[in-house]
């Protein structure tokens, strides 16, 4: 197989349902912290109180042979368990973050499943100096769309908009400039390093945020302004507070 960067297998693609009725895609990616697994994406994925969105499941796909990308398993994980949801979230002074991380029951995925994992030795942290129209990447399938045949994530090119460190207009969140669309929700906002962590030499990105939605202005006027172009990334510092380890 030929060498494929290995952020590519660390992203996943959803697809929400109502019992066997598809609804949405999005998109997510795969940290681990310590022993366990997480699957990240936005928080609107899983329940969107304001567009009437509740799933009751969302499914992924999965690499299950290291030789050939092309083979790979659907793998279903229920959002509710006896009427409990089972995504973590939080909230912070703004109120409800749009990101949550659900821990995935690794002795239940396939045996030769395939992936790559961000973890905290590749978040990059609020304090790091990264400058304004610094270019960044989203890794996703916008409007679904994919490497259909390996099963690949496509790449867009991004900029970061607003000083990094702070949060705009109070929220927990930075804005980015790129062209993004429906089903990219949930995905990596990545900066390229030259050197991946000595844990992770091969990993040659840092996480800077999760991308969240399109920022637009409410008093644009749709006939005469275009669109923004501009996006909201929540700091990926806040995955540290979603996977604490919680009391049994």
């Amino acid at each position: 197989m030929p060498a494929v960067d290995p952020i590519l297998l660390s992203i996943a693609q959803i697809s929400t349902f109502v019992q066997n009725q598809e609804r949405t895609n999005a998109t997510g990616f795969f940290f681990k912290r310590d022993e366990r697994l997480y699957l990240i994406t936005s928080r609107h994925v899983v329940i969107d109180e304001n567009n009437n969105h509740f799933p009751d499941r969302i499914q992924i796909k999965l690499f299950t042979n290291t030789d050939n990308l092309a083979q790979s398993a659907n793998f279903s994980i229920p959002l509710y368990q006896s009427g409990k949801a089972q995504w973590i979230q939080a909230k912070d002074s703004s109120g409800t973050i749009d990101v949550v991380a659900i821990e995935l029951k690794q002795n239940a995925l396939p045996g030769s499943v395939l992936y790559q994992a961000f973890s905290p030795h590749t978040l990059c942290q609020p304090d790091t100096k990264v400058e304004v129209g610094t270019p960044l990447m989203v890794v996703g399938f916008p409007l679904g769309f994919s490497d259909t045949l390996h099963n690949l994530p496509v790449v867009r090119q991004a900029m970061l908009a607003s000083s990094f460190g702070l949060r705009f207009q109070g929220m927990g969140y930075f804005l980015t400039d790129a062209r993004t669309h429906r089903g990219i929700s949930g995905a990596p906002v990545v900066m390229r390093v030259e050197s991946g962590p000595a844990e992770q030499p091969e990993f040659h990105w840092l996480l800077l945020g999760v991308h969240s939605s399109r920022l637009d202005v409410g008093t644009r006027d749709l006939q005469l302004d275009e669109a923004l172009g501009l996006n909201c990334a929540w700091y990926a510092d806040i995955l540290m507070t979603l996977t604490e380890p919680r009391a049994a």
